[in-house]
Parts: structure tokens; C-alpha cells; sequence
């Protein structure tokens, strides 16, 4: 049996644009809670939430926003992140989402890259202070005129500041639209020509664009469309088993995929309530919003769920509303996946895999699927999507139970990067099919385990080694809590076996103990010639580790830079 498989369903996919979906279901529960943002004591019924998204829709439009525009949003989450996410995809505007915790030459990239006339941003992240940022790269906005000219912005037009300017020794207020400001727009656009524009939308046309945090080099940007990611929303939520009655807490950043896909249309595909309970991710925040709001699910990348269990706080709290949520961006293990279960009450919880060029969802686990399954596996592939496992040197698919190449087909997969078609060559082949450089094993009953990268596999004397299956193998240990393994240079062997250890807390443990617990148990090529325990690894905004930053370390502070 070849490794092949295609989700089948008998509803069928939606064909409707986002701001048709939104406006159906903000007139279905118009009464019911719709969004509640906890850090910014905000609350909005579907019919208030619907309301300031048409103003803003309107008032977008009056800047001259037009169809197929790139509209960018650089801002942590807040309630009005989402506001602006339905309102261009209302009027057509593509969303170019900016990763909160981009600098000044990121930033510039992106907005020369996705060519973006409008910037929406809110205060900053961190020590980030996004309007003096902005007034570093445009010295024209302290002239404060409207539209903006800067050569090298082209398209660039305005900046819309969603919140209060950082107080600093200089203004940086000048040139900026406020949010106040860009509602106060709306009347000079009626609900006729909002309206007609939003009928001449195609569902099939982009609405977002997604950059990809690569390994090397500039970030690409994922195209999608409102079939692409409204579509995965929905089918998110059906495998949650979502109604109106649901309430979703989400920490993790709308910017990615995770937040403004899996969340917010999730949500509002079934009429959920979504709850924001910090800008940033708070383990405490999360734990007070999931209580005082009574939510049924959670969202978060496995680091997440340590560090709301290991909150020295974590017991004070009711979490038996809990139910259900999903567990993203890297392998769960066993006795976190337990504790969640047990602990936080998330009986239902599933993991979710997939890829921003996806939409993002591929493959998720069932409410009702043994744990062993759900942190052995990835589950099955979505409805209504398609996906192969090929041997990656011919692209031939392989048989179940082979390791191979991961490849994705359907109505998720991107049309292609934006103004990068030798990219979109290079990632979707001339069959449509879309390949991930994950590596993957799929079973006879369909279920998907994630073994690797391609880029991460080690060749260390000719041998093979997949990072992996040594770290899983690590994780066995009673006293580690964390393991990465990575290859650096060898001048003899090519590779050599690296890896980063997190112990539990109050343990020790030198480099010969681990050595002395592989040896015997796995081949002696695979033990790790390096090891460095740590407290943390570096990580994404969205919790996904970074091994590309953990081999850089590792290669200057071995002295390995030639």
C-alpha cells in the first residue's frame, strides 16, 4: 500500500469569501459574545465586532485602499489586529502580516518586498518602539503630510498607530493616522460601495500573506487566499468540535498562521468567542483569562503548556471549563500531553501539523484518538486535502511505512510565494503537489509521524543520522526535561552529532553520564560528540525552536567558523 491518502467528508468546503462568511455568521448570533479582549478589558457581540469592522473597512477605503493593495499590520494581539484582519479581507485588501519582533532591516524588507501601501502598527514589542523605528526609516513623516512620499517605499502611503506613542525624549507622532482617525473616515464611503466591492470579490483571489521565518536567508511570503485559509479555519474547528458555545483562548501571535487561521477563523467559521488574554504570551495571563472567562479550549506550541503547568500558581486556578484546543509547531511529549489531559482538563486536546504554505493545517489527531496516537502521531490528513510521502531524491511515493519526503495537494496549498516564482517552482512541483522538506512515516491506518527535516539530517562520516530519533531517545532519560540534537562542521568526519540538554529542575547531569546512557542503546555514530546543558533554547515568537541559531552558537563557541 503506496503512502498516499485524501481526507474525505460529506460536508463540503465553503465557497464564500471571508467577509460573506462574516457577515452570515455576525448575523446568526448578532447577541453573542464574538470577542474579548482580557488585557484590554474590551468586549464585542458578533453585531458590535461586524460594526467596527465595516468602519474600519470603509474607512480603509476611503484612504484609497483598493482591491489587491497590501495592507500591512505589524502589532501584537489586540482586539483591533482582528478588527483589521475582517476588514480588508472585506474590501479585498491583501493582509501582509509583520512578525512583532522584527527590527529595522526586517522591516524594511518586508515592506519593499510585499510592496504594502498602508502600515497599520501598534506600540512595540519588547523594547521595540515601532514609531521611532518607523521614523528612522521614513524621515518624511516628520513632516507629517498625507500620503506619504519616499522613494524608496514607492507604494507606501500611510501609517495608521493603533495606540499611544511611546513617550521619548523626541515626538514621534507626527505623520501617523490614528485608529480614532481612520474610523472617522468611514463616512466618506457608503455601505453602497462597500458593499460593491465586496460582491466583486472572488473567493479564490489572496487575501494574506504570511512570511516564513526560513532558516536562511530573507523570509518568502506565502500567498494565500480566502478559500486557502477560511477552509482550514472551518475544518480546525469542526475537528474541535466547535459551536457558538465554545470559547477559545489564544496566546499564540495573530500574525502567524496559529492565531489569525486556527484561531480566529476557527472561531468565527462556528461562531465561537475568541479571548485574548495578553498581547505576548504570559503563562499567568493565559491561566486568569482560561478561569475568569470560562474557556472550553486553548491553543499553544508545546513550550507553552510547560509554562503554564509549571507555574508556581498554576493550582490556584479553575481550569474545568477546559475541554478541548490544539498543540502545534513541535512534538508533544507523553507526560506533558498526560498532565494536560489530567491537570488542565483539556481531555480533547489535538495536535495539529502542517505548514504556513498550507494554509496552515495538513494533518490533525481526533477528540477521540487514544495518546498514544496523539503524541505518537500527527493524525490523519484534513477533509478535502490530499498528501503523498515520496522518496526524496526520485519523488517516487514510497510504501507505507517508509520514511520519505512529506507532500501536500488541495484546496490549502498556496497559489505560490508572492514576487518569488523561482521559489514557487522550487516548493510546488508541476503535479500541484506542495513539498514540505519535512520527512515524514505513514501508517496503514493513515496516521502521519513527523521524523525530520531534510535540510536537518546529519551526514557524519556517510552515515545518515536524523535528529529526531536521537532526540526522542534522549527524552527517555528520567532527568532530561528537553533535547535538540543538530550537526556542526567536523574537519574529519564532515558532521558531527551536537546536542542541547534542558534538564528537569533540581537535576544534574555532565556530558559522559548522557554519552554512558546512549552507548548500547543507540548506534555509536548517533551519540552526540557535543553536549551543552542550558535553561533555554532560542525560539520564535511563536515558541517554535530555532537549531539554525543553536548551530551558529555552537559552531562560534567551538571555534568552528572556517
Amino acid at each position: 500500500m503506496l503512502s498516499y491518502a485524501s481526507g474525505v467528508s460529506d460536508e463540503p468546503l465553503l465557497g464564500e469569501t471571508i467577509g460573506d462568511c462574516f457577515d452570515r455568521i455576525s448575523a446568526e448570533f448578532d447577541g453573542h459574545e464574538a470577542l474579548v479582549s482580557v488585557h484590554e478589558n474590551k468586549r464585542y457581540t458578533y453585531a458590535e465586532l461586524h460594526a467596527e469592522t465595516v468602519r474600519v473597512a470603509r474607512g480603509l477605503m476611503a484612504l484609497g485602499v483598493n482591491k489587491g493593495d497590501r495592507v500591512g499590520i505589524w502589532s501584537t494581539n489586540r482586539s483591533e489586529w482582528t478588527v483589521v484582519q475582517f476588514a480588508t479581507a472585506k474590501i479585498g485588501a491583501i493582509l501582509v502580516n509583520i512578525n512583532p519582533a522584527y527590527r529595522l532591516h526586517e522591516l524594511e524588507f518586508v515592506l519593499k518586498q510585499s510592496e504594502c501601501c498602508e502600515l497599520i502598527l501598534g506600540d512595540g514589542f519588547k523594547d521595540a518602539d515601532y514609531a521611532k523605528m518607523c521614523h528612522e526609516l521614513l524621515p518624511e513623516l516628520s513632516a507629517g503630510s498625507h500620503p506619504l512620499r519616499n522613494p524608496n517605499f514607492p507604494h507606501l502611503r500611510h501609517l495608521v498607530h493603533l495606540g499611544k506613542v511611546r513617550e521619548s525624549p523626541t515626538p514621534h507622532r507626527d505623520g501617523f493616522l490614528t485608529y480614532p482617525e481612520l474610523l472617522g473616515r468611514a463616512g466618506e464611503i457608503s455601505h453602497d460601495q462597500l458593499r460593491e466591492r465586496q460582491t466583486s470579490l472572488d473567493f479564490d483571489e489572496v487575501i494574506n500573506i504570511q512570511y516564513t521565518s526560513g532558516t536562511t536567508g530573507f523570509p518568502k511570503g506565502a500567498s494565500l487566499t480566502h478559500h486557502n485559509i477560511l477552509n482550514n479555519g472551518f475544518w480546525v474547528g469542526k475537528k474541535m468540535r466547535f459551536t457558538h458555545r465554545d470559547r477559545l483562548c489564544i496566546p499564540v501571535p495573530f500574525y502567524h498562521c496559529f492565531g489569525m487561521v486556527m484561531a480566529n477563523l476557527a472561531c468565527v467559521a462556528h461562531g465561537a468567542t475568541m479571548v485574548l488574554p495578553s498581547p505576548f504570551f504570559s503563562p499567568l495571563a493565559v491561566l486568569e483569562a482560561c478561569a475568569r472567562e470560562r474557556c472550553t479550549a486553548l491553543h499553544g506550541v508545546p513550550t507553552m503548556f510547560i509554562a503554564e503547568l509549571q507555574h508556581p500558581q498554576f493550582a490556584q486556578f479553575d481550569l474545568s471549563s477546559l475541554r478541548t484546543g490544539v498543540m502545534a509547531g513541535a512534538p508533544c511529549p507523553v507526560e506533558i500531553m498526560n498532565r494536560v489531559i489530567r491537570e488542565m482538563h483539556c481531555r480533547e486536546i489535538l495536535i495539529g501539523y502542517g505548514q504556513t504554505e498550507a494554509s496552515p493545517i495538513t494533518n490533525m489527531t481526533e477528540a477521540d484518538d487514544p495518546l498514544e496516537v496523539r503524541v505518537g502521531s500527527v493524525g490523519r490528513v484534513m477533509p478535502h486535502q490530499e498528501q503523498k510521502i515520496v522518496e526524496p531524491a526520485s519523488g517516487a511515493t514510497i510504501p507505507r511505512g517508509r520514511q520519505g519526503e512529506i507532500c501536500f495537494r488541495g484546496h490549502n496549498v498556496m497559489p505560490g510565494y508572492y514576487n518569488n516564482p523561482e521559489a514557487t517552482r522550487t516548493s510546488i512541483d508541476a503535479q500541484g503537489w506542495l513539498h514540505s522538506g519535512d520527512l515524514a512515516v505513514m501508517d496503514e491506518q493513515g496516521y502521519v509521524r513527523i521524523t525530520g527535516r531534510l535540510k536537518d539530517m546529519i551526514i557524519r562520516g556517510g552515515e545518515n543520522i536524523y535528529p529526531r530519533e536521537v532526540e526522542e531517545f534522549l527524552f527517555t532519560h528520567a532527568k532530561i526535561a528537553e533535547a535538540y540534537v543538530f550537526g556542526i562542521p567536523d574537519p574529519f568526519y564532515g558532521e558531527q552529532v551536537t546536542a542541547w540538554i534542558k534538564l528537569k529542575a533540581g537535576e544534574q547531569m555532565n556530558p559522559d553520564d548522557v554519552r554512558a546512557y546512549c552507548k548500547g542503546q543507540i548506534a555509536d555514530f548517533k551519540i552526540p560528540h557535543h553536549i551543552k546543558f542550558v535553561s533555554e533554547f532560542p525560539t520564535t515568537v511563536t515558541g517554535k525552536i530555532q537549531k539554525f541559531r543553536m548551530r551558529e552558537i555552537a559552531v562560534q563557541e567551538l571555534g568552528l567558523q572556517a
